[in-house]
């Protein structure tokens, strides 16, 4: 008997410029003061210019929370709480990567005071409601705006997660004209992140499903087709369109059937390295799809003629020649493709290996299960 739930985002606005209609977006939902959550970068770089200006027209109150660092610990998040109570916010924006669209989801949910941080890690934890929320990409990769999940860094070595269908926003606008400046390397990683979610939902050994399974490859489709042509040509709007859109599917299918392998061991190189999560997932992929691979060749060689039309032989064999490929795409892409590259060497390993033992919530959805000494063979591969 098929049983299943299917979460994703009430509202989706895909248009270019739409960004500059967020404004009346929020006064169409009763919004009279906003918080919108952001980083420095964003900031710095004028991609709020332009939603700001209406902003203005429309005499809507809003105060800019900036200080989002990526892999946002803690502090950062009860420090825009706190503005969004001072400043009696009734509405929140995530503006930014994910980092900035985590925050701002626990913002809207947290700012209520009904709730604790500490009380909610987990699944199903959340009781509700929050305040509305909008979420508004400005990279292809994580597709936090259709997903029910907000990663916080809670130590040195440990993120948790926060999984509810509250975090799920009302509106998510993509906007693909706020991806065009995005330099090489983050075009690289970031979309090489989206691939990541979408194998791994896929391939998921728990909740997988047909929904899911078929965002997944449509989304592998537009990112397989589209990130070669971003990263060399960062202006083509319509590639940055694909991605965009790529990544947000991505987004829906991991929401529903959750990552496993690749980010319980890239979780602690992000914590205790501060790697970017793409980075970090991108150097993980290829041996945990080695390592899963009597499993899953053929679930791996169903997607290799999407990301690799053409592949030969039997489905194990295209699934070691999809492996070998995706191993190498950083390394096309202009990525570090080692962990030595990046300052990660064998006196990290045991530490690493420990520290992704504590993903638990992760690790029980790997086609095959990775033990502490299996993790700790999968960074020596990986170094």
């Amino acid at each position: 008997m098929m049983q299943f739930d299917f979460y994703s985002t009430h509202s989706i606005l895909v248009a270019r410029g739409g960004s500059a209609s967020l404004a009346d977006k929020i006064v169409e939902r009763g919004g009279k003061s906003v918080l919108l959550v952001t980083d420095p970068g964003v900031l710095s770089a004028g991609l709020l210019d332009r939603s700001l200006a209406r902003f203005k027209e429309l005499n809507l109150e809003v105060k800019i929370f900036s200080d989002v660092v990526a892999d946002p610990p803690i502090p950062v998040i009860e420090n825009a709480v706190k503005v969004a109570q001072k400043k009696r916010a009734d509405f929140i924006v995530g503006f930014g990567g994910g980092s900035s669209m985590d925050v701002a989801k626990l913002v809207a949910l947290l700012s209520l005071g009904k709730e604790r941080l500490e009380d909610i890690y987990g699944i199903g934890m959340v009781k509700g409601p929050r305040l509305p929320l909008i979420l508004v990409p400005t990279t292809a990769g994580t597709g936090s705006e259709v997903t029910q999940s907000s990663v916080v860094t809670v130590s040195e070595s440990e993120k948790k997660g926060v999984l509810s269908p509250y975090l799920l926003p009302d509106l998510a606008i993509l906007d693909a004209e706020l991806t065009l400046g995005l330099p090489p390397h983050v075009t690289a990683a970031t979309g090489i992140d989206a691939m990541v979610h979408a194998i791994e939902a896929f391939t998921t050994k728990r909740l997988k499903n047909p929904m899911s399974d078929c965002v997944a490859k449509e989304a592998l489709r537009l990112l397989s087709n589209n990130l070669h042509q971003s990263v060399r040509v960062g202006s083509d709007i319509v590639a940055r369109e694909n991605m965009l859109l790529g990544a947000c599917l991505a987004g829906m299918a991991f929401t529903n059937a959750p990552v496993a392998g690749v980010h319980a061991l890239a979780y602690p190189i992000g914590a205790r390295f501060h790697i970017p999560h793409g980075l970090s997932n991108s150097l993980m992929l290829a041996p945990v799809m080695r390592f899963c691979i009597d499993v899953a060749h053929p679930m791996y060689a169903e997607l290799g003629q999407i990301i690799k039309p053409g592949l030969k032989g039997t489905t194990l064999e295209q699934a070691v020649q999809l492996a070998g490929y995706l191993g190498s795409l950083a390394g096309e892409l202009g990525l570090p493709q080692r962990l030595s590259e990046v300052g990660i060497f064998e006196a990290d390993v045991d530490q690493l290996a420990r520290d992704a033992m504590l993903q638990t919530r992760l690790l029980l959805n790997s086609p095959r299960e990775i033990t502490l000494n299996d993790a700790a063979a999968l960074y020596r591969e990986a170094l």
